[in-house]
């Protein structure tokens, strides 16, 4: 309940699980919406806090929120889960995809289709089953064909472990001793498990589907715990031959085979001839495509695996089957590469330059999870990770920490005071100099620091860091997060300093919650295959900056919003939605920025060549377009900001740049930090003064 969230995200999302559309959802896997009334039957999976059944529950999305959340099978929780996505693997050099079952999580159907099919005394042999090869033989005899075999399943994992595929007399007596002895080492569960996990079941690209647990998913979209008998039967029947019996490639001859399981299963007693006839009479329910692809979000698995590398060995990563269970938004991921996908080509055919390029982190406020990511303005490409490691100059983005350096000083300086924007030239002792200009070519006299920051002024932002010191501007970079070694000079105050996207988030999120410093992580949790935990990335936060100096800074940001660099924000968003930001633009446009953030995700954005090249985008007129494509796209709440016990609003005449009464015609709430320093009290220009303006004026 309270969940942003809408309709068409949680469908894609459904429909990246295999979920199907189904009136009232009365079968695990389905769903139904109907109006702003959704049914959902999830089905069971286990995630790293314990087993989840399957389950029937109803809610309503009303505005994009969750509500009336309803258990239908009568229980009282207010929480409910799905199923994750399987989004990729980390993968051996023979590119085989599988998910590792134990024994204890193989369905006794696939046990059962697979002992009438494959080896009816697996549990009474040992390695050889002389009777069963009499029966395969007279079996296709009676049939005209081979319709079984008579290898054991020790015997054909054997085979597909150890030997080669020739057929020679002395490989089947090699095959016949290590059956023999495997079947002496290890017990009957232990060689069911390892074949349930090894055998080839399908190809998807150049990467191998071995196993049941991954078949399930790569044919039927979901977990092996979900299926019917009908499917595990047919799984069982691509064992044979899984590019023979292929279903999506040859569906009657998969039916033919799945069939020939089903009545299989019916002479070992494990089915009656009604049920056997029902199932046989299902369609195979395959999903529309493979609910499978190879490391579906790289630049995402790129960060996951990095931040694995810290903790794990690779070798260990590829070969041990564990599982990751990440961060990932499906929801946002897919709406970020939409937004990328609609506005680049659109940019593209402005600037008149194919080549234009992107990177993009988007985070979850308050917690640093890593939700979505791209690398590059194709989304599954898996080259140059444009989001980790494009190290660019960040430009204006760096303009929030010179002007919180001052906010964290409010017996000095306040959101109303007055900042030079006059011209200025610093000459170097080796005969260089440096005189900044603004984008537009003006100058603006004193203007109050909100507007300095809102709009952007490069001269302001030089002349006031000057002020304050670059060494404590940099003192403040460290505290947001920056760790890459900084720019002593002072180009540093208008973003000659270069970081990645991933880099500009880490400092952007401190801003975000409120002063709190958190690692962006994109890992919760690791377990073994059988969901033993190892690894636990707990949520770590520290308190780093004064709450009431970055109250005070998101203010700010939030006017850049309004009235600043990113009011273009608002022609696509809704007024209602608050939210706060920087543009960032550097010399000859060759990097196009934006940051910004509302109560629930933080998105950055790089927009440039990879040449270095200049373009004809600016932060606002480039980046802007994707992050605003992509918060559009995505339901959420506005920053909302927990006044500070120290913070008080005092109303300001803007235009004089003095505090004032509230009844003053333009008077302006302006939140301040103690008391407003350094600037005065007026009465009200339109000859109206309050009893309380009068009284101060006579006192």
């Amino acid at each position: 309940d309270g969940k942003a969230l809408n309709t068409a995200n949680l469908k894609q999302e459904l429909r990246l699980l295999g979920y199907k559309q189904e009136l009232n959802a009365l079968h695990p896997g389905t769903y139904d919406i109907q109006g702003s009334r959704v049914t959902l039957h999830r089905r069971a999976h286990i995630l790293p806090d314990g087993q989840h059944p399957e389950g029937r529950f109803r809610f309503r999305v009303v505005n994009d929120v969750v509500s009336g959340l309803e258990d239908l099978n009568g229980g009282g929780a207010a929480l409910f889960t799905l199923e994750p996505v399987k989004i990729g693997g980390i993968y051996p050099g023979t590119r085989e995809e599988r998910i590792v079952l134990s024994y204890e999580q193989i369905p006794h159907g696939l046990i059962a289709a697979l002992i009438a099919t494959e080896d009816r005394e697996f549990f009474e042999h040992w390695g050889l089953a002389p009777l069963s090869i009499v029966r395969a033989m007279w079996a296709n005899v009676r049939a005209g064909r081979i319709v079984q075999g008579g290898s054991t399943l020790t015997q054909q994992l054997v085979k597909n472990f150890y030997l080669s595929r020739d057929r020679s007399i002395v490989r089947k007596i090699n095959e016949a001793l290590m059956a023999l002895m495997l079947e002496t080492h290890y017990d009957k569960t232990a060689i069911l498990e390892t074949y349930v996990n090894d055998i080839f079941l399908g190809q998807s690209g150049s990467t191998a589907i071995h196993g049941f647990g991954m078949a399930s998913r790569f044919y039927f979209g979901k977990s092996i715990e979900a299926c019917t008998l009908d499917e595990l039967s047919l799984l069982v029947a691509m064992v044979k031959g899984p590019s023979y019996y292929n279903p999506r490639r040859y569906p009657e001859r998969a039916r033919s085979r799945r069939n020939l399981v089903l009545s299989l299963m019916e002479d070992a007693g494990y089915l009656n001839a009604d049920k056997r006839r029902y199932l046989a009479s299902q369609p195979l329910g395959l999903v529309d495509k493979p609910s499978f692809y190879t490391n579906r979000y790289p630049a995402f698995m790129d960060l996951v695996q990095r931040q694995l590398l810290q903790d794990y060995q690779q070798e260990d990563l590829r070969s041990d089957g564990l599982k990751i269970y990440t961060t990932l938004d499906p929801q946002v991921q897919q709406r970020l590469d939409e937004a990328i996908a609609k506005e680049l080509p659109a940019l593209v055919a402005r600037d008149g330059n194919a080549a234009l390029q992107t990177g993009a982190v988007v985070t979850s406020v308050g917690t640093g999870e890593v939700v979505a990511i791209t690398g590059d303005r194709e989304p599954r490409y898996q080259g140059f990770n444009r989001a980790l490691d494009a190290v660019r100059p960040i430009g204006s983005l760096i303009k929030p920490a010179v002007y919180l350096t001052a906010l964290m000083r409010p017996e000095r300086y306040h959101l109303m005071s007055a900042v030079s924007d006059q011209a200025f030239r610093i000459e170097f002792e080796n005969g260089d100099s440096w005189a900044p200009d603004n984008f537009d070519g003006e100058q603006h006299g004193d203007v109050p620091l909100y507007l300095a920051l809102a709009k952007s002024y490069n001269i302001a932002s030089a002349r006031f860091g000057l002020d304050l010191g670059i060494d404590s501007v940099q003192h403040t970079l460290r505290q947001l997060g920056v760790e890459k070694a900084l720019n002593p000079y002072p180009s540093l105050l208008l973003g000659a300093q270069s970081l990645s996207p991933f880099e500009v988030s880490k400092f952007y999120q401190t801003i975000a919650s409120n002063g709190f410093n958190m690692p962006l992580r994109a890992i919760r949790e690791v377990t073994t295959a059988d969901g033993q935990t190892l690894s636990r990335y707990a949520f770590k936060v520290s308190q780093v900056l004064p709450p009431e100096a970055i109250y005070l800074l998101q203010h700010g940001m939030q006017e850049t919003m309004r009235v600043g660099t990113g009011r273009s924000a608002y022609q696509r968003l809704p007024a209602a939605l608050n939210l706060a930001g920087k543009t960032g633009t550097t010399n000859d446009n060759r990097d196009s920025w934006f940051a910004g953030f509302s109560g629930d995700y933080l998105g950055v954005v790089w927009m440039g060549m990879d040449d270095n090249q200049p373009t004809s985008f600016t932060g606002a007129t480039g980046a802007l377009r994707v992050w605003t494509e992509l918060f559009a796209r995505v339901p959420q709440y506005p920053v909302s900001m927990v006044k500070p016990s120290q913070v008080d609003y005092y109303w300001f005449d803007t235009q004089r740049a003095v505090y004032t009464d509230e009844q003053c015609r333009g008077a302006t709430p302006i939140p301040v930090w103690g008391k407003p320093v350094g600037s005065s009290y007026a009465r009200c220009e339109n000859g109206f003064s309050s009893f309380k303006g009068w009284l101060r004026s006579w006192l």
